[in-house]
């Protein structure tokens, strides 16, 4: 005889649960079924804590807005553009175009080993945080530093390279000419407006980094289809692959070849944005990863379009160089477009420029924040608060534009002052990409990979990328002009070389204070990131 249930009238009896087929299963296993089941950002938070650290940011952003971070800060029409007239007489033609395919080719070998390792961890802190797991705390507390000083020196460098574009425009507008002092008040003006947007929230930055991917593009459409079909004349493809130019003062090509290599990697870095990011991405092991490589390989492409469109459209060559507007792809559209042509076109640069320089600062805010959270930066506790209403590390935002005031602070005296706080944002960044790839091939089958793997080409792939910024590292550390004077001295190694001394000594102080966290859930550990959020 069946047993009688004892519950109330009305109410209900509990049945045990039950897959599709009928099927009854423990409560246990119903419950880790449904848990398997839960969407990519409940995974991704869990992830996170079992990685450390409790989630405070807003994940709010999608795989296309990871990507166009990275591709935002990329922007080839900043990085070419503004670095176009040092190209020109830094091995000139032959040196940027095929420099930027073989430099492409490898950094694309970079990305896609950092991308693989980002999907194991994908934190703010992303390559010290990398660094720190794979090599230990030493390793970690260096990468961190080096990272920090290349996304300080992109940003310095970045919006510096906009406001000399903005003079460019006003000079041809309205008859401006612009000084170092009018020019870094713009620059000011600048930091002010991507630190102003950055307060806004995470939901706002992404936004305007989907816009910025199409805008770039779009922009480098407009400009090579302009500059392929408006001019009557135009320069041969052999001049275009083939003609070398040597206004360095060194004697030795191959020298000046490699010097001008600049160009292609100082445009080709900032990637490590999308990891920076992830902890504001949904389902980021496998989305940030994916942003890396998707980031480098769209800007390999559109990046040498534009460079050859440049470059076929020039008239004249020494006055594309001397121009009075001090930027020369402006000299370039003039010549080939006329004014009101040129006008428009420099609109177009200096507004991609605008979103670079704004997801550059998001980027470096978030590695703020992160290393303040493992308490390795003098005002730790400032730092890393978060805001309760955008969920923003606003400190952070403001350290970060302020830093990079300070970086471009030198060309107010230096004509030559630019190119060193590009060097500086290659010199920083670049090491900081090979230490964690480094680490990943040394742990071996210790290293567990996230679900963006590449499988058995992670070796070969890491080893590439590995030996290509050891070469690099010391490559820009060099001399660019003969003689060196003052003016015209490389000051990215003096950079280099501050801030390694500035991170040695701040490690004896913070040493016992910094530190990742082995597990999240800790009762001290909960109560200070709440207090954190303000």
């Amino acid at each position: 005889m069946a047993a009688r249930s004892t519950a109330p009238p009305g109410s209900t009896v509990p049945r045990a649960p039950q897959t599709p087929g009928g099927t009854a299963v423990s409560r246990t296993e119903w419950a880790a079924r449904q848990d398997r089941k839960a969407p990519p950002q409940q995974d991704e938070e869990r992830r996170l804590r079992e990685l450390g650290y409790q989630p405070v940011l807003a994940r709010r952003m999608g795989g296309f807005g990871n990507f166009a971070i990275s591709f935002s800060v990329i922007s080839v029409l900043s990085g070419c553009m503004t670095l176009y007239g040092f190209g020109m007489g830094s091995g000139g033609p032959a040196v940027m175009l095929w420099g930027w395919v073989g430099v492409g080719l490898f950094v694309l070998c970079v990305g896609l080993a950092l991308a693989e390792v980002t999907s194991a961890y994908p934190t703010s802190g992303a390559l010290y945080y990398m660094a720190d797991r794979l090599g230990g705390r030493r390793w970690g507390w260096y990468t961190g530093w080096l990272n920090l000083l290349g996304l300080l020196g992109a940003i310095a460098g970045i919006d510096y390279g906009a406001a000399l574009f903005t003079g460019a425009f006003l000079n041809l507008r309205f008859g401006f000419v612009p000084t170092p002092g009018s020019t870094f008040l713009i620059f000011l003006c600048i930091l002010l407006l991507h630190a102003a947007l950055n307060l806004f929230g995470v939901r706002l930055v992404s936004v305007l980094n989907s816009i910025s991917v199409w805008w770039h593009l779009g922009g480098v459409a407009v400009i090579v289809g302009a500059l392929a079909f408006v001019p009557d004349n135009h320069q041969s493809a052999s001049f275009v692959f083939t003609e070398f130019v040597n206004d360095t003062g060194w004697a030795n090509p191959f020298y000046v070849a490699a010097v001008g290599l600049l160009l292609a990697q100082y445009t080709f870095s900032g990637y490590d944005a999308s990891a920076h990011l992830s902890e504001e991405t949904s389902n980021a092991s496998v989305s940030a990863a994916k942003g890396i490589v998707r980031a480098i390989w769209v800007s390999w492409v559109a990046g040498f379009a534009l460079l050859a469109g440049l470059t076929f459209a020039i008239q004249d060559y020494a006055a594309v160089q001397g121009t009075a507007t001090g930027v020369p792809p402006a000299q370039i559209f003039i010549d080939a477009l006329g004014s009101g042509g040129a006008t428009a076109l420099l609109l177009v640069v200096i507004v991609a420029q605008l979103f670079c320089g704004n997801a550059e600062v998001a980027a470096a805010s978030r590695m703020v924040f992160a290393f303040s959270r493992d308490n390795a930066l003098p005002g730790s506790a400032l730092w890393r608060k978060v805001s309760s209403r955008t969920q923003t590390p606003v400190p952070a935002v403001w350290l970060a534009v302020a830093v990079a005031g300070v970086l471009a602070l030198p060309s107010l005296y230096s004509a030559t002052a630019y190119g060193a706080v590009t060097a500086i944002n290659v010199i920083g960044i670049t090491p900081a990409y090979a230490i964690p790839i480094y680490l990943r091939l040394r742990a071996g089958n210790r290293f567990e990979p996230g679900p963006w793997s590449l499988g058995r080409w992670s070796k070969p792939i890491g080893w590439i990328a590995v030996v290509w910024v050891a070469l690099v590292t010391v490559l820009f550390c060099l001399p660019q002009k003969s003689p060196v004077t003052i003016d015209s001295m490389n000051y990215a190694v003096i950079a280099l070389a501050v801030v390694l001394v500035l991170a040695s000594v701040w490690w004896y102080v913070a040493r016992r204070s910094y530190g990742t966290p082995a597990a999240y859930g800790n009762a001290r550990e909960q109560a200070e990131i709440a207090e954190d959020i303000v």
